[in-house]
């Protein structure tokens, strides 16, 4: 799999040398002008997350970049010891309101063959005092996330800024990553899928799918990783045509108008493993229409859909 990949130090720089004003236009090019050979395309922005900041001073100085690291360093979880050492120094605790910019590039043939490079687009908030005397944690657990200040209002501090997340290359990712297990399995059963649908002649999977990842720590304290592909464009769809009275010739103009409103044959089933619940009832009643005289799917599509009326799974 040849793939011309921007290492992370000059991904970094892009992003140290832009900033958000430019646009994605801008940060687009950059990107690629650090592969030209293997141009990525900017598919989808995350938003909506937040993640722990640091601590300012009241003049909005900065203490620390982090304030997990910071109240170990001050207190090592001594509260009491907390309170009396910075109880009247007016430190404020921010947070980062981030989204996430997803490029991808294919680099193969399967559906797997790809690169994703993540870009994070944050803003740093200032949250709450550090210390408010008229609620004293029990804990330091509880002054990181005070159930009491979840809807209060945050002011920008500096600008936004780019921050290089990291790079997937996704065939390793399932070959040899540290994936868990049931993810997984519902990963290489995806591309599987698409791999043999009608989907596979007519469009690469990054160009209509990210994969959304989230590291943890097992029990053993290992890495691992939850994994799971998401729609690019999936705010724009259409409704999927669940009306259980829709039948027939009705029902496949809609699935077909369906699919060419996302951009590829077959979507309408990829975006069913990715609603649980209500949509099921699609495919039972497109499996009901082909057990009788209609016949509007292509073969390796019904036969997709019955392996998944005998073994359903849901991404």
């Amino acid at each position: 799999m040849p793939c011309d990949i921007p290492s992370p130090e000059a991904l970094s720089r892009v992003c140290a040398d832009l900033e958000p004003i430019s646009g994605m236009a801008a940060l687009t090019e950059a990107v690629n002008g650090l592969a030209p050979a293997q141009p990525f395309r900017w598919v989808l922005t995350r938003g909506g997350w937040h993640r722990l900041g640091g601590v300012v001073d009241p003049d909005h100085r900065r203490v620390s970049d982090n304030i997990t690291h910071w109240l170990d360093a001050a207190c090592a979880g001594d509260m009491e010891s907390l309170l009396a050492d910075y109880g009247d120094a007016g430190y404020l605790a921010t947070r980062m309101a981030g989204k996430t910019h997803f490029f991808t590039a294919a680099c193969g043939e399967r559906p797997e063959d790809f690169i994703q490079i993540e870009i994070e687009e944050l803003q740093e908030l200032i949250e709450r005092p550090l210390i408010d005397p008229e609620w004293l944690p029990d804990s330091i657990e509880d002054l990181l996330e005070p159930l009491e200040m979840r809807n209060a209002q945050m002011w920008p501090i500096g600008r936004s800024f780019y921050q290089f997340r990291r790079t997937t290359l996704v065939p390793e990712l399932l070959e040899e990553g540290p994936v868990d297990g049931p993810h997984l399995r519902v990963l290489r059963r995806f591309m599987n899928d698409w791999r043999n649908s009608s989907a596979a002649g007519h469009a690469n999977l990054c160009e209509h799918w990210v994969l959304a990842l989230r590291e943890y720590k097992d029990q053993d304290g290992t890495c691992r990783v939850m994994a799971r592909p998401l729609a690019v464009g999936r705010e724009r769809f259409p409704d999927l045509p669940v009306n259980p009275d829709l039948r027939g010739a009705k029902l496949a103009t809609e699935l077909h108008a369906y699919d060419r409103a996302v951009g590829y044959p077959f979507a309408w089933y990829f975006t069913m493993l990715s609603r649980k619940g209500d949509s099921y009832a699609l495919a039972d009643a497109v499996l009901a229409d082909l057990m009788g005289a209609y016949d509007y799917l292509p073969r390796k599509d019904l036969q997709i859909l019955h392996d998944w009326e005998r073994h359903p799974y849901a991404v």
